[in-house]
């Protein structure tokens, strides 16, 4: 299975870039495609990491463990909240995007590599990413996207090849957790950071807490729904998450599901 015809051309593909800065943020997806390049391209490769208020802390030391684990060389660069999405507009993902690939990019061109890639996959295709547009416009490649490697390959892949990520849940950065037109404050991003840390702690792996105000709204998986509602752990959820800053916790009725806050555009 490992070596099957995709993880090959993947190889195949990795080969023919020669030289390649991968932006790197330790997930399933971007972890699976360090290893492969890695195998395909051995020195010829640096890591880069995004160090920013919207990016949670303990996942930049996941990823400078995984990098150090494959001996990859790896850089952290920090990047402030750009003026551009101060008020998280609709195209957020784009603005963002744009800026830090080109940060990455001038990397890449100043040491001498000759392309940087990313790990978007063939199933992200499907969902509302304005982000690919800025990756076009940039020329970044996207070899898992090329290859049709889908999330599921991936984590099966993932898990043959013994990476500890194969199960990880899916993570998004930090500004998926506020609603559009909202400024971006950085003590936001820490109470929402805080809070989802300690709801990990209790056993919800896949959850997000997005914040609107003062006002926690917590999704957990679907599966998960049963568990949360249980009248004491509700009441020890409300007390921590007010000792980190909110005022008022609910919950998601419908559980967790990926960008809810897009279902807010009218026209994608």
């Amino acid at each position: 299975m490992l070596y099957n015809d995709k993880y090959r051309n993947l190889i195949d593909y990795l080969k023919k870039l020669d030289k390649v800065v991968l932006a790197f943020s330790g997930g399933v997806d971007s972890t699976f495609l360090l290893k492969a390049a890695k195998e395909a391209l051995g020195d010829n490769l640096k890591a880069v990491t995004v160090l920013s208020p919207y990016i949670p802390k303990w996942e930049v030391e996941e990823a400078k463990e995984l990098v150090k684990e494959l001996k990859v060389k790896h850089q952290i660069v920090e990047v402030p909240i750009i003026d551009e999405i101060k008020h998280n507009p609709e195209d957020r993902c784009y603005l963002c995007k744009k800026a830090v690939f080109s940060i990455i990019q001038d990397i890449a061109k100043n040491e001498g590599y000759n392309y940087v890639i990313d790990g978007t996959n063939f199933d992200d295709i499907g969902d509302y990413r304005p982000g690919l547009k800025a990756l076009g416009e940039l020329d970044i490649k996207s070899p898992l996207l090329e290859c049709k490697l889908t999330k599921d390959e991936i984590r099966s892949m993932s898990k043959e090849l013994g990476l500890s990520t194969w199960d990880k849940p899916p993570y998004a950065c930090l500004l998926t957790r506020i609603p559009y037109g909202d400024e971006l404050k950085v003590e936001d991003f820490e109470k929402i950071e805080e809070a989802e840390k300690y709801m990990m702690s209790i056993g919800f792996r896949a959850v997000r807490v997005r914040c609107h105000g003062n006002l926690a709204r917590i999704e957990v998986d679907r599966k998960d729904r049963k568990k949360l509602l249980n009248e004491k752990l509700l009441d020890e959820i409300s007390a921590n998450l007010k000792k980190i800053g909110f005022k008022y916790i609910s919950m998601d009725l419908e559980g967790y599901r990926m960008g809810s806050f897009n279902e807010t555009i009218k026209d994608k």
